[in-house]
């Protein structure tokens, strides 16, 4: 109770040190993690020259993990300290990329990325639980925006200068990088580790309850027994945390048809989100750079759209969901209509609006998400967020695969984008019906927030 007295709004949030340092570390994480990607869709589809349906597994067993884990590490990221957590997880990435080194194929690849994706899912919901503890709520839009401005920044920097590697040195030096930057973040992050989490309190008391109970029953328990009936208390306490966090999501209006709606348009997106590779194999044969070119241009819209939305510190729910999807989709349409020989400069603008529409979406789904969370719950929330999109995750991918089989990938491309801006289109429309709880919900301002918190 008392570090929530202490989050004051500030006139800038960079004089927040607890947030200047998850700001750095994040930054670090998410670079490395687009030179490591890069190099690895190089490896996979240039190098190793894999066929769409070996591609899409790959996404699949990233997937996993978050579809048997993601609420479980929901959960945990509001019951432990959590920058502790990410630390650990910053130090186990960092190892296992290091071990994607030795691998001599794309079979041998999978079981790595499975378990690197493991440690991915735990720092997700600590990462969103940590933010909303150190920033006031005032600032938590700009703070929102910030992070995912991070997240696309470094899809353009990262490719750039992972394909400026991968002309000099190779892929297995962008990997060394990525895992070296995990080890930055894991630094960045140690200060932060006795910030608690905002569970203890409430476990503490449970656990008293029952050491109380014990004593007015005037029973002497070995030590033995007292440790196995708090442990049983803990994991009471454990389920039932967990329990309420899908409870109180199903009860939230807003929040509800802002996942479900998201959801649907992952279903499409993910059918071809890890098949670039295969469709600029068709327009560009040979040109491993081309790549690192488009998903340059892809952040390079991201972050002009995040910018702006940072300045005017406010986005309405239904042009920012709805209207983010009609730009996606139609960049990714106009990607499957693109013809071999295409100019660089179509390709990076189309990029660039994919870009634009990404932004809008992850910003305004993100802030949603975090405005109208408590933040107590905030883990919780994204924990199953990750679940239910590691669900997806299992089925698009390998449904994608066998599309671009028998259809081909500009087809399969078309077909998506269209049914991702139909999608958008009708968020657009609809939009007071969906996302309707009152005006002030509507429109997401940080004057707001405390409102929707």
């Amino acid at each position: 109770m008392k570090e929530k007295k202490e989050l004051q709004s500030t006139p800038s949030i960079w004089r927040n040190g607890r947030f200047r340092r998850m700001f750095a570390a994040h930054t670090a994480a998410s670079f490395g993690d687009w030179f490591d990607a890069i190099a690895i869709q190089v490896l996979v589809a240039y190098r190793w020259e894999a066929d769409p349906m070996m591609i899409a597994l790959i996404p699949v067993v990233m997937a996993l993990p978050g579809l048997l884990l993601g609420s479980i590490a929901g959960t945990l990221a509001d019951r432990v300290h959590k920058a502790r957590l990410m630390i650990v997880c910053d130090a186990a990435i960092a190892l296992l990329t290091l071990a994607i080194l030795a691998v001599p194929g794309p079979v041998w690849l999978l079981p790595l990325l499975g378990l690197r994706a493991a440690a991915g899912v735990f720092q997700m919901p600590s990462q969103q639980g940590l933010t909303r503890t150190v920033v006031a709520s005032d600032d938590l839009f700009r703070a929102t925006s910030l992070n995912g401005l991070v997240n696309q920044a470094s899809k353009v920097a990262g490719p750039l200068l992972g394909a400026m590697t991968l002309t000099v040195l190779s892929p297995q030096a962008c990997i060394i990088l990525n895992a070296l930057l995990r080890l930055c973040s894991g630094l960045l992050l140690w200060p932060l580790r006795g910030i608690g989490p905002a569970l203890v309190s409430a476990d503490q008391q449970a656990v008293a309850a029952g050491q109380q109970g014990k004593s007015a029953a005037h029973t002497a328990p070995k030590a033995d027994e007292a440790k196995m009936r708090e442990e049983h208390v803990r994991a009471s306490c454990f389920f039932n945390q967990w329990r309420e966090g899908w409870a109180f999501l199903w009860r939230s209006r807003m929040l509800l048809h802002t996942l479900i709606f998201g959801l649907f348009g992952l279903i499409a997106i993910l059918m071809i989100d890890y098949q670039f590779p295969t469709l600029l194999r068709v327009l560009a044969p040979g040109n491993e750079s081309l790549l690192g070119w488009l998903v340059s241009a892809i952040g390079a819209g991201a972050v002009g759209c995040m910018l702006v939305l940072n300045r005017l510190n406010r986005i309405s729910a239904g042009w920012g969901l709805g209207g983010g999807y009609v730009l996606v989709g139609g960049a990714i349409a106009a990607l499957g209509w693109a013809q071999p020989g295409t100019g660089l400069p179509v390709l990076l603008m189309i990029g660039a609006v994919l870009g634009v529409g990404n932004g809008l979406y992850i910003i305004t789904q993100n802030y949603i998400l975090q405005a109208k969370t408590p933040a107590d719950m905030v883990g919780r929330v994204f924990g199953i967020q990750s679940t239910v999109i590691g669900a997806i995750m299992v089925v698009s991918p390998l449904a994608g695969g066998v599309l671009i089989r028998i259809a081909g990938a500009g087809t399969a491309f078309v077909w998506i984008g269209m049914t991702v801006g139909i999608l958008g289109l009708t968020g657009l429309l609809l939009q007071s019906v969906i996302w309707r709880e009152s005006l002030a919900d509507s429109s997401l301002t940080t004057e707001q927030n405390a409102d929707l918190a």
